[in-house]
């Protein structure tokens, strides 16, 4: 409500939410001057659109306004959101739409600012991605449109990148919204696919191939987009992009789709389950031979790191055994969500293990590198740590396939390649933190392998029953992977001798302090390693096994060892006790992380990639920002608020005195002030006379 009173030149707003008793004086108030003015209205104002009309609303009453007019003001956008009626039907009209198509698949004409020549195309993407319905049925239905979108594409390479984002958010809009009119359209066009790998260097256009990938519902429809693309052979011609001879862009695009079409295919397998169908894609990709084909293309002609990097990060997602929970997907047992790894990926890896362990000795040659210590002439470089970062990958699959793997890396001897590496690097916690993996993943297993086995261990328990009742006897038998997890821990031990490593490079460590120097950077590290092995000392799978390893060291390094566990590491797990306030539970070092299953450290890496390819389905848009629910009165859900509140369980101790209540009570008292009784009240309704204070006034 507005109220305007002219003698007393008073403006006071109030919606029609107040109260009767607040508007009640304030009526009073205008009605005892003789001379008043008083204009009402409701807080319907605006959606009525009783406000004075914009200058877009004169534009449009002119017969030649042009689309660049109306796009040169300020409201234009907001109007179109709202649903301006007088301006869609102008939008909408044929050469209008034409236009827009235009200015967003065309390069505009070079001379002064980038802002200024984008700007008329960054509008128009706007306007047609405003999600509107007329506009998006207008411009999915219409084939000419849909024509001179399309013809982006088959402009020549390199694309400019911000129009290509225009081009790759309006057909992406239109995947999401006209989603069978589009993928009808697309489907026709028998170079899309060519043409959309021969711009991928622009990365624009991965996203038109995750939209299709992601974007496309009903499942239904979704399985056929998949067979569509699969039959293109879509998996097999972005590896064929892989490859040393191709540029770094192209190669690193690449890698990033086909990892987001491999985690994009796991997350929502469940949805072609409801229709009995394996995911084409992720099946092809999976498969042996397509493996296989990445790691020839890797090792083919001269080894670039590139072309290396990018093959692993495919492979590194390949072997993804879990995923972190960034959108509350959780499995049935409450953990993360897990995946099994296919035999055949660590089928086709193994014949090159040989190829990584050489990477390992003679990676890439990199030029010198200035570090805050110095110039490092030999640096790791990403190939090493990549390769480091396979290796804990596949110590960390539970495939049946995994005794190959371990069998051969240990007959490389590759974690004593990796041993060597870590204590080289003495600054490279990068490093340091994968070769902790790796060894943690051959003395203990990790979570998701005991789940796996407490699922399967009630058909153990019968069947071992049963085996008792006809042959007493007989002895539980030991398979391949037992066999070459405990090789791994032979070897480990024995070949890669981790005790006295550990024992020379602390005595080092510990010299070099006392002369004056710096604590080593790997220090943290190799004492997370210590720990690690103490504790599978004591308890865990192998426990026997490692206890028998360590008792057949020579006899100096078993008591330095047995010195070094009960006086020095017991010390520093005391010094990095982390003793959380008022709890009392001090929790050492030793026991970071214990449990934890090994792709921590890629779970953090991963967690905003992920957050960046969450599923995007056809109602992404519906469910992005705020609901409107957020915005009504709310008075008719505070029931459902105190429903909660009722079922929380308070154990309250009255008769409890403690040391807490008497600070409390010593600081209320100290704090709060008692009301003077005495002070006025300045809410307190008084009998005004403001004909008194006019005349005052007039005079």
């Amino acid at each position: 409500m507005v109220i305007i009173t002219h003698n007393i030149n008073v403006v006071l707003c109030v919606t029609m939410s107040a109260t009767v008793t607040i508007l009640t004086p304030i009526l009073h108030l205008v009605l005892a001057s003789s001379q008043v003015c008083v204009l009402v209205t409701s807080a319907m104002f605006w959606k009525f659109d009783l406000h004075t009309s914009s200058h877009l609303e004169a534009l449009l009453d002119k017969e030649d306004v042009t689309l660049t007019e109306l796009m040169d003001e300020e409201d234009v956008l907001q109007e179109c959101k709202a649903q301006n009626r007088r301006l869609l039907l102008f939008l909408c009209q044929d050469q209008c739409m034409q236009e827009l198509v235009r200015m967003i698949t065309t390069e505009p004409p070079a001379g002064g600012e980038e802002t200024k020549r984008f700007k008329y195309p960054n509008i128009a993407c706007e306007l047609l991605t405003s999600d509107v319905g007329v506009i998006n049925d207008k411009l999915g239905n219409e084939e000419p449109l849909l024509e001179t979108l399309y013809a982006f594409l088959e402009q020549p390479s390199p694309l400019n990148p911000l129009l290509a984002s225009f081009f790759s958010k309006t057909i992406g809009n239109l995947i999401t919204r006209k989603t069978e009119q589009v993928i009808s359209f697309l489907r026709r066009k028998e170079e899309f696919l060519s043409l959309i790998l021969k711009h991928i260097d622009t990365s624009a256009m991965m996203d038109v191939l995750l939209r299709l990938i992601s974007c496309v519902e009903p499942p239904p429809l979704r399985l056929e987009t998949l067979t569509w693309l699969n039959e293109q052979k879509l998996a097999q011609r972005l590896i064929e992009l892989i490859h040393p001879e191709r540029d770094e862009e192209r190669q690193s695009n690449a890698s990033q789709t086909l990892c987001d079409i491999i985690r994009l295919s796991r997350d929502q397998a469940g949805q072609l389950q409801e229709i009995s169908q394996p995911d084409p894609l992720l099946t092809v990709l999976e498969s042996q031979e397509c493996v296989e084909q990445l790691l020839q293309n890797m090792f083919s002609g001269e080894r670039t790191e590139s072309c290396i990097v990018n093959g692993i990060q495919v492979l590194l997602t390949l072997l993804e055994i879990r995923r972190p929970v960034v959108d509350g997907v959780m499995d049935a047992q409450g953990f993360e969500r897990s995946y099994t790894v296919n035999s055949s990926i660590l089928l086709a890896i193994q014949p090159h293990l040989t190829h990584f362990h050489q990477l390992l000795l003679e990676p890439p040659k990199r030029d010198p590198m200035l570090t805050a210590l110095g110039v490092w002439e030999d640096p790791l470089g990403n190939t090493r740590l990549h390769v480091a970062r396979l290796v804990a990958s596949l110590l960390y699959t539970s495939s049946s396939s995994h005794a190959v793997v371990a069998q051969e890396l240990c007959r490389l001897n590759t974690m004593d390649v990796l041993l060597d590496l870590f204590f080289k690097y003495t600054w490279n916690n990068f490093l340091h933190l994968q070769v902790e993996l790796c060894v943690a993943a051959i003395i203990r297993p990790c979570a998701h392998e005991m789940r796996l086995q407490e699922k399967i261990k009630p058909q153990e328990d019968a069947s071992q029953e049963q085996d008792l009742t006809e042959t007493p006897a007989s002895e539980p038998p030991v398979t391949s992977e037992d066999t070459a997890h405990n090789l791994m821990v032979t070897n480990l031990f024995q070949h890669c001798h981790l005790v006295q490593r550990i024992l020379e490079a602390w005595e080092e460590n510990d010299k070099m302090q006392s002369e004056g120097g710096m604590r080593r950077g790997y220090m943290g590290h190799l004492t997370r390693i210590a720990n690690t092995v103490v504790h599978n000392v004591e308890k865990g799978p192998v426990h026997t096994q490692i206890s028998s390893l360590i008792t057949d060291l020579p006899e100096d390094y078993r008591g330095r060892w047995e010195t070094f566990v009960d006086q020095t590491l017991s010390e520093t797990n005391m010094k990095n006790t982390i003793d959380l306030v008022g709890t009392g539970n001090p929790r050492p070092s030793s026991e970071d992380d214990m449990e934890s299953p090994f792709p921590k450290e890629l779970t953090i890496q991963q967690a905003f990639s992920d957050y960046q390819i969450q599923q995007m389905t056809a109602n992404f848009v519906d469910q992005f920002g705020f609901n409107d629910e957020e915005f009504t009165d709310h008075d008719d859900s505070i029931g459902a608020t105190f429903d909660r509140i009722a079922e929380i369980n308070i154990n309250i101790d009255a008769g409890q005195d403690s040391a807490n209540t008497a600070v409390f009570d010593a600081c209320s008292k100290e704090r709060i002030q008692p009301f003077d009784d005495d002070e006025e009240d300045i809410w307190e309704e008084k009998e005004i006379n403001y004909a008194t204070q006019t005349k005052s006034r007039n005079r």
